[in-house]
């Protein structure tokens, strides 16, 4: 094995008390997940404060309803990443063990359930108040990579989601017996820091052109477009990392050691990839038929 980094000695625990015998702490996982939440809420209400950004001068929502908001993006995102991550990675365990399957404190969340689950809390919510669902969701679609940048830099601090093995002189030496668990390797293993990859890709790069299109080039005057940009974006951020991202090891035998979802003849695509595929395609579309509406607009 080359040069690698050592994993740095980073506690997934911010702080721990105990009261009355029992130990309550703040993990960098739940502080990523408030802070993303905290942020991108003060960035859409800064937005909405601002009728100038929106179509025909007018905010689709008033500050107030940005927090009321918030309880059913949060609750899309539990639900929704929970049923995703059953139907999606482990249906036939929770088919045996169905009592689990709201357990989620247990761990097992998909993103793509999550979104799909954000995205029917944004339409019943719209409906609800009579807003234009498009515009609130361009609003989310803008500040999500806040929280996943923050939420795949918890990833790394808590030594989960690595990245298969390589002898990159970046590559980083993940503890635990499952990180280095290596076929072929002699001595400690690196692998991709593929949390951090998804954090510079889906998080910071994706999350700046997002609010740069929206605050300084008028993308949200066209409904649509940043939601389009942002499910394309993410899309392919994730299929390019799916190539250096261990997967799943429901998925990893002996006969499909890569642990490709759908393959043929050792090709084909991880569950994360034909995951993306879909976000791709419907992103590129609604990106296509946003621009073509607004300039079918009249001047």
């Amino acid at each position: 094995m080359q040069a690698a980094i050592p994993f740095p000695e980073i506690s997934p625990e911010i702080v721990s008390v105990t009261i009355f015998g029992m130990e309550f702490a703040l993990r960098w996982y739940a502080l990523a997940y408030i802070a993303g939440i905290v942020i991108g809420w003060r960035i859409v209400v800064a937005a909405v404060k601002r009728p100038a950004l929106w179509p025909g001068g007018t905010a689709p929502m008033k500050p107030a309803d940005v927090e009321d908001l918030l309880t059913w993006v949060i609750l899309g995102v539990i639900l929704g990443g929970r049923l995703g991550y059953v139907l999606f990675y482990q249906p036939s365990y929770f088919l045996a063990h169905p009592g689990e399957i709201l357990q989620v404190w247990q761990g097992g969340m998909a993103f793509h359930g999550g979104l799909m689950g954000v995205v029917l809390a944004v339409i019943l919510f719209s409906r609800a108040r009579g807003i234009n669902w498009v515009s609130v969701a361009d609003a989310l679609c803008m500040v999500t990579p806040v929280g996943l940048l923050l939420g795949r830099i918890a990833n790394f601090i808590n030594a989960e989601l690595w990245g298969r093995p390589t002898d990159l002189p970046w590559g980083v030496i993940f503890p635990g017996a499952a990180a280095q668990d290596c076929a072929g390797v002699v001595g400690l293993c690196a692998r991709h820091p593929s949390q951090l990859y998804e954090a510079a890709l889906e998080g910071l790069i994706l999350g700046v052109v997002l609010l740069w299109l929206g605050w300084r080039r008028g993308a949200l005057r066209l409904p649509g477009t940043l939601t389009g940009l942002f499910f394309a974006g993410y899309g392919i951020a994730r299929f390019l990392v799916e190539f250096v991202r261990q997967p799943d090891p429901q998925f990893v035998s002996p006969g499909n050691p890569l642990g490709l979802a759908f393959h043929l003849n050792g090709y084909g695509l991880t569950m994360g990839q034909a995951l993306s595929l879909p976000m791709i395609a419907f992103g590129l579309g609604m990106a296509l038929w946003a621009r073509r509406r607004g300039q079918a607009r009249p001047a």
